[in-house]
């Protein structure tokens, strides 16, 4: 099983969104951005450093919600998703092609990647609370 943080970020605008790129596993599909834990690194760091990386912002964790496990056809992960604010920066996108803030009403109008969608499930209850 592989290990990938998630960071589900949210502003006035409502919830980013990112969208994957023809060449890349699951194209064209919507996630949150992140990615896979490295070898001595905690879910904290990995996702703080993915954020910087694909995004070129500083988020703030605010909370960690609750993971899924989901089985691709070629691999099986366990999405740990974070609730974040940006603290600095603008948005650039360094893997991604497009980016899109939505209302978590609007969340299946999103073509999502399987993993997410199951990850919005199961803590859609929570995020429908959040005051956007």
């Amino acid at each position: 099983m592989i290990d990938v943080c998630c960071a589900i970020i949210v502003s006035k605008n409502g919830i980013l969104a990112v969208q994957r790129g023809l060449g890349s596993s699951h194209p064209m599909k919507w996630e949150f951005p992140g990615g896979k834990i490295e070898q001595f690194e905690s879910a904290e760091q990995c996702i703080l450093r993915e954020i910087n990386e694909e995004l070129a912002i500083l988020v703030a964790l605010k909370e960690r919600l609750k993971p899924i496990e989901y089985s691709y056809p070629a691999k099986h992960i366990k999405l740990i998703p974070f609730l974040c604010e940006i603290v600095s920066g603008e948005i650039t996108l360094t893997e991604h092609i497009d980016k899109r803030w939505f209302g978590i009403d609007d969340w299946t109008s999103i073509n999502w990647a399987e993993a997410d969608y199951d990850l919005i499930l199961k803590n859609l209850d929570y995020l429908k609370e959040l005051d956007l």
